[in-house]
């Protein structure tokens, strides 16, 4: 009789635990997790339970008696932490990858030539598929784009399933998608009411440059994205003859000029800023301004290196950035880690400067914050969107493991990235992308090459 009791006791628990589980899509257990949460909490046994395209719970192994997941991932010790985030890119610049790395004044003299004979829709599309696969097989779950004929950037990531904040350029010169000067504007406003509902694009204006649009037109953007209510996205401060021509022209510094004609808003991410005095920095910290910062273009490029580390500090919402596949090359943001580290420890004379969570967490919580998009992602936290990667620890170059922070800045290669999950969905599992044919991008990409090569013989 005792034994039947103890029996039945058994059972009803049994029972009462299964009964009482909640039903999940995705269940991630046995991870090491990184939050990137307000404390930077790691959880070793960490449990991560996803429901449709958001984070139900995370905590550790005591979740796996609540959560019953449709599917369940074991990470193996991995880590689990959300996706990263690249802050600024060029996506379809792809399809002119190693051409003219070393040229001098490359832009004016190579570039913008280059793009006037070549960019098409049909190139642009091919190159943003092409891209967004580098990216979101190395760990990239939120890109910030700016490029011509974005609907077709917008087309790519939808198909593949990432998260972009993409802008429409802008800019005073007639260009492939807009015929007219500031043709992007229009084209921009017809894109924007296109992807205003999308659930992963956020549409953006994007003029290029202080130097390439004039006042009238950037405060006509201005007022658009505040009617529109969407990001502004544009080259801020980059180079030596930008700041040459502002101060010539209205006796200030670039961020003083885009703040003196209300061009610096809680709308705006200002790619790059490697040229900021301290008043600069506290005028972008004032007009809540995020700030893209792009360490290895700028140092390929020479341009020299951006405060970005004083940013960080005084508060600023700094996330970090490619840059296009023709200045930085690669569009993962794995590569740009170690760089970032280091170099700001050489500019500043100490080794302790810009140590390993400051980069990580510029990788992810600061992206959602120059994004404006912090109460959404870049951490992993009940509510927030389900963009979550997962780490293999187990490559040679990654043990042993000490320090995740560290790990992940000096040891971690692109190709440790395993799994990548955004808006709840595995885009990559196991290091196989699930929802396009790598052999078929690739193929488009070098039906390209021979038109490219060609026009860039004649440069």
């Amino acid at each position: 009789m005792v034994f039947m009791k103890k029996m039945l006791i058994l059972l009803f628990t049994i029972f009462s635990a299964v009964s009482f589980s909640e039903n999940v899509d995705i269940v991630i257990k046995n991870a090491t997790v990184l939050t990137m949460n307000s404390k930077r909490t790691v959880i070793e046994n960490g449990v991560v339970a996803i429901k449709n395209n958001a984070i139900v719970e995370v905590g550790n192994g005591e979740l796996l008696s609540k959560y019953k997941g449709k599917k369940t991932i074991d990470a193996e010790n991995d880590i689990v932490m959300p996706g990263f985030i690249n802050t600024h890119t060029h996506v379809s610049m792809v399809a002119f990858r190693s051409l003219a790395d070393d040229v001098p004044d490359r832009l004016s003299r190579y570039i913008f030539p280059l793009e006037n004979k070549l960019v098409s829709r049909d190139l642009v599309y091919k190159g943003a598929v092409y891209g967004i696969l580098e990216m979101v097989s190395t760990g990239t779950t939120t890109f910030a784009d700016m490029y011509y004929f974005e609907d077709e950037v917008a087309k790519a990531a939808e198909l593949i399933g990432v998260r972009g904040v993409l802008g429409e350029t802008v800019i005073k010169n007639p260009v492939a998608d807009a015929k007219e000067p500031y043709g992007g504007i229009e084209y921009a406003e017809k894109f924007i009411k296109q992807y205003k509902n999308s659930k992963l694009v956020t549409p953006a204006f994007a003029p290029h440059a202080p130097y390439t649009v004039d006042e009238e037109h950037l405060k006509k953007v201005t007022e658009l994205s505040q009617k529109y209510n969407v990001p502004v996205l544009m080259h801020i401060a980059e180079t030596e003859n930008e700041v040459k021509q502002i101060k010539e022209k209205y006796n200030m510094t670039v961020v003083e000029y885009l703040n003196s004609i209300g061009f610096l808003t809680d709308k705006v991410v200002a790619a790059h800023v490697i040229f900021a005095d301290d008043n600069d920095i506290k005028i972008l910290k004032e007009t809540n301004t995020g700030i893209a910062h792009n360490m290895v273009a700028n140092i390929k490029s020479a341009k020299g290196v951006s405060p970005a580390l004083k940013m960080y500090d005084d508060g600023l919402r700094i996330g970090l950035g490619t840059d296009g596949p023709m200045s930085g090359n690669t569009l993962d943001l794995v590569s740009q880690f170690g760089y970032v580290a280091k170099v700001h420890k050489l500019a500043n004379k100490n080794r302790a400067a810009m140590p390993p969570y400051k980069v990580v967490e510029m990788a992810t919580m600061g992206g959602a914050r120059a994004l404006h998009m912090e109460d959404k992602i870049g951490s992993l936290e009940k509510g927030k969107l389900a963009d979550i990667i997962i780490i293999d620890t187990k490559s040679l170059n990654m043990q042993p493991i000490y320090d995740p922070y560290s790990a992940i800045v000096y040891s971690m290669l692109p190709t440790d990235v395993k799994t990548t999950i955004i808006n709840g969905k595995i885009i990559m599992e196991n290091k196989k992308i699930k929802t396009y044919d790598v052999k078929k991008a690739r193929e488009a990409l070098k039906g390209l090459e021979e038109t490219v090569k060609k026009e860039a013989s004649k440069l």
